[in-house]
């Protein structure tokens, strides 16, 4: 069984009742002062113990995301996924399954959307990463066959599980639910985490000598899904956005590459690339793309770039109001660039928190994609 599979949590929980049962109903039996009693009675704590907390970390996981399976998990992740030989012409997006948009009605993709299961082939930065694509109800319906849509690139923090981004965040079925109210324009979304190089967080920095992520994400990602899907082009048709790292790199790619992201949504984003055992040396000493990483400095330093960003935090239970606050400062005096916020009274830096964040930031999105582009 899978590390996030439901049948492993209930297995566990289970397990854990009927320990905590026998060890009140054969406590009395294991009184006694001799050996095998205070062995027994050790064994059963023990046990009990361990399948409490083990119930409690996998239902964590299931609820945040933190690890996609054992290897993951133990540091063991064998798929690197960065460094891809393919034939020339082979394709850059491939699909290896389809299914329903979870908690929708309508099994046909005409009334309840679909969600492809991808992988992409990065042509530029040589990666490759599993992703998972929605598809609004419109794609397939017979009176808009020969329409594009916007996408956006929906992104987790870290180490996070592009799973997660469907059956936790319920991204697709958030976007289906607004554009059914008419809040938002249909929208295709392209759900996967940051980490394309796992188990490092490569900051969606184009690591000298090492992954190209950021080549990845604002080049080779959008290539592969136009190319495969009917997607809006033109200046700043993409959008997006992201919780925690992923919101961090939402912001990034949307103010590196305004040409591309025509808006970028960050949810509890923080503002600067770290470096730490997970991220390892990102820049060799390269001090201008240390400092491009930093979204302060950017907007210093750099020409106001031609987009929209949206940031999020909670006045309570997020480390990142003050920065916040500070980073919406500075985009203010930029000229050219636009911000908009979503500040919540409490919330901690968890999935209810995005939860009620991402009904307005898809809204926000949407609009600002069906804004005219500037020249």
């Amino acid at each position: 069984m899978g590390l996030t599979s439901d049948k492993l949590l209930w297995s566990v929980v289970l397990a854990a009742a009927l320990l905590f049962t026998g060890t009140v109903w054969l406590w009395p039996r294991l009184a006694r002062r001799t050996w095998r009693a205070v062995c027994g009675r050790v064994g059963l704590l023990l046990a009990t113990q361990v399948t409490l907390f083990a119930a409690a970390g996998l239902a964590a996981n299931q609820a945040f995301g933190f690890y996609a399976g054992w290897a993951d998990l133990f540091g063991q992740e064998k798929d690197q996924g960065v460094v891809v030989d393919h034939a020339a012409g082979g394709a850059a997006l491939r699909v290896v399954g389809t299914g329903r948009v979870p908690g929708v009605t309508g099994a046909r993709p005409e009334t309840g959307g679909r969600i492809d299961e991808v992988r992409i082939v990065g042509r530029t930065s040589r990666i490759a990463s599993p992703a998972y694509v929605y598809l609004p109800p419109e794609y397939f319906q017979a009176e808009h066959r020969a329409r594009d849509f916007p996408a956006s690139v929906v992104l987790t923090g870290y180490p996070g599980t592009a799973r997660a981004l469907v059956d936790k965040l319920r991204y697709p079925r958030t976007a289906l639910q607004q554009a059914r109210k008419g809040r938002m324009e249909p929208m295709i979304l392209v759900m996967l985490r940051p980490t394309v190089a796992p188990p490092r967080d490569t900051e969606c920095v184009d690591v000298p000598d090492g992954p190209q992520t950021e080549t990845f994400f604002a080049e080779d990602l959008p290539e592969a899904v136009g190319g495969h899907y009917r997607v809006t082009g033109g200046r700043g048709a993409w959008g997006v956005i992201g919780n925690s790292t992923g919101g961090y790199c939402a912001l990034k790619l949307a103010m590196h590459h305004p040409e591309v992201f025509g808006a970028g949504a960050g949810l509890s984003a923080y503002y600067k690339a770290p470096v730490d055992p997970t991220t390892g040396d990102l820049f060799q000493g390269d001090e201008k793309r240390e400092n491009e990483a930093d979204l302060g400095w950017y907007l210093e330093h750099r020409p106001a770039p031609d987009t929209s960003l949206l940031v999020s935090s909670s006045k309570r239970g997020e480390t990142n109001y003050k920065a916040t606050l500070d980073f919406i400062e500075n985009v203010k005096a930029a000229e050219r660039t636009r911000i908009s916020s979503i500040i919540l009274e409490s919330g901690g830096h968890n999935f209810n928190t995005w939860r009620r964040e991402i009904p307005a930031a898809l809204e926000w999105l949407g609009k600002r994609l069906a804004e005219p582009k500037r020249s």
